[in-house]
């Protein structure tokens, strides 16, 4: 009977030395190597007005649909996160849209990749916060309203970095495992349909991943304008 492989990190790809390079690893490098030679290759032909490349059209496109959503969800100038923002809804977007070539399995299977990445989102909620109005201000956002709820407002941030790693994981190894039970069922039509509501899926995932990143991000900026409105507020009254 064929073993499934619930998670990519269990397949080793091949060895340097003595270092095996599981799936994971592989494909992971496989998506950073698509992102930035496909983003060298783009760039490096860049033109203005009616005659630019199908491909300048569809980058810009992509860009200008991120740069939207991250304004209307963050109601504020996206430009400083579109780099961030971005670059993490790409590398899942393209992550879960490939899981058609025969073969490839997605690195977000993965709940090393995943975690990884709420990692870098855990680390930038409070690197754009303390950026937006300095790191004593940010501090004290966490024993808001009162000190009590110094040690809830820490598990908070540590729970929703948990999730975070663990949804995208779930439900992208969730729908590898059906698809693989299915095959080895009803190895033809089924699947294919299976496959391609698993593309859809894939980009809900990314896009939803990318929309809580963005959340967070705002409401660890928004903690920080509010405090500094209110502490010029009562400079004010004070004068």
């Amino acid at each position: 009977m064929e073993t499934i492989n619930i998670t990519p990190d269990t397949i080793t790809m091949f060895k340097i030395g003595s270092w095996p390079v599981s799936a994971t690893i592989f494909y992971t490098w496989v998506i950073m190597a698509l992102l930035i030679f496909g983003s060298l290759i783009i760039t490096s032909r860049l033109s203005t007005g009616k005659n630019i490349s199908r491909w300048q059209h569809m980058l810009e496109v992509i860009v200008k649909i991120i740069r939207d959503q991250i304004h209307d969800i963050t109601q504020q100038k996206p430009e400083k996160y579109l780099p961030f923002l971005g670059t993490l809804f790409l590398f899942i977007s393209l992550s879960n849209f490939l899981i058609f070539i025969p073969g490839y399995y997605p690195p977000t299977g993965s709940l090393n990749t995943t975690a990884a990445l709420a990692l870098c989102v855990f680390v930038a909620v409070p690197a754009y916060g303390i950026a937006e109005s300095g790191l004593l201000q940010y501090l004290k956002h966490y024993i808001e309203p009162v000190v009590f709820m110094l040690p809830f407002n820490i598990i908070s941030e540590l729970s929703r970095t948990l999730a975070l790693a663990v949804r995208l994981f779930g439900n992208v190894m969730s729908g590898m495992l059906i698809g693989a039970i299915l095959i080895s069922i009803v190895p033809f039509f089924l699947p294919a349909v299976m496959n391609l509501f698993s593309l859809l899926i894939g980009q809900i995932h990314a896009y939803i991943f990318a929309v809580l990143a963005a959340v967070y991000i705002a409401s660890g900026t928004r903690v920080q304008k509010k405090t500094t409105q209110k502490g010029k507020g009562e400079r004010k009254e004070n004068e």
